[in-house]
């Protein structure tokens, strides 16, 4: 927990999520720290057993994660810095995602992420230039790290808006195309944290009357892309 101790977890039920919280209470009673400090516990919070579905979206990032992980490690052995800063950067690629829109209006593009909630803003990085796909192990250190990083990046974003389809398909009225809506466009090309977001401003509906392609208006000009390929956000 690099940026200090927290309010509250919420987790699944999990032996191990179950043990840390009791190991933490008891500590922080049985500590010999000054009175405030030892009032001052971390609040856990569990969803029901057997039910990971309740983490919703939270649960799926870290089961991709875990997938997409497993693979980029089996390509080459990292020593315990490399390890920890390849896991910092895939944090920051799971903190720069969007979840909601800011607001509605039909000229902004900001989303909320989860890095608004660590740091008051959203997550920025200095792009770096594509790494050759070659083989990992006649790469520089530091190269190593940025080729694992960018192919954990493409695998992720491309993931994500089916990710988000999936959750909309419990609501089906959210998932419908609409104009003037954010919605997150799935792009290849884009370097890490850069997250393709436009409005719809038009949208072309087939025989049966339902929108499948959409007009969209973003940051670097106009596009139209399939449903397939884009996702509204959800508008809680």
């Amino acid at each position: 927990m690099h940026r200090g101790k927290p309010k509250s977890i919420t987790s699944d039920n999990g032996t191990n999520f179950v043990g840390t919280s009791n190991e933490l209470a008891q500590f922080l009673v049985q500590s010999d720290l000054e009175g405030h400090m030892a009032q001052e516990g971390i609040e856990f919070k569990f969803v029901p057993a057997y039910t990971p579905h309740f983490n919703g979206l939270a649960e799926r990032a870290v089961r991709s994660t875990k997938h997409h992980l497993k693979r980029l490690l089996q390509t080459t052995h990292l020593t315990y810095e490399e390890m920890a800063t390849l896991l910092t950067q895939i944090e920051a690629v799971l903190n720069s995602r969007p979840l909601i829109p800011f607001s509605t209006d039909p000229t902004d593009f900001s989303a909320l992420t989860p890095a608004h909630f660590l740091i008051g803003r959203s997550l920025m990085t200095v792009p770096q230039p594509q790494v050759p796909d070659v083989s990992i192990t006649r790469l520089e250190r530091y190269r190593r790290i940025e080729l694992l990083k960018q192919h954990f990046w493409r695998r992720f974003c491309n993931e994500y808006v089916t990710l988000l389809q999936q959750k909309l398909k419990w609501h089906s009225s959210k998932s419908e195309l609409k104009l003037g809506s954010l919605v997150l466009v799935k792009e290849k090309a884009l370097p890490p944290l850069l997250w393709c977001l436009g409005r719809v401003i038009q949208l072309y509906p087939g025989s049966d009357g339902t929108a499948r392609v959409a007009e969209l208006k973003t940051r670097r000009g106009t596009i139209r892309r399939a449903f397939n390929n884009i996702c509204p956000l959800p508008d809680f």
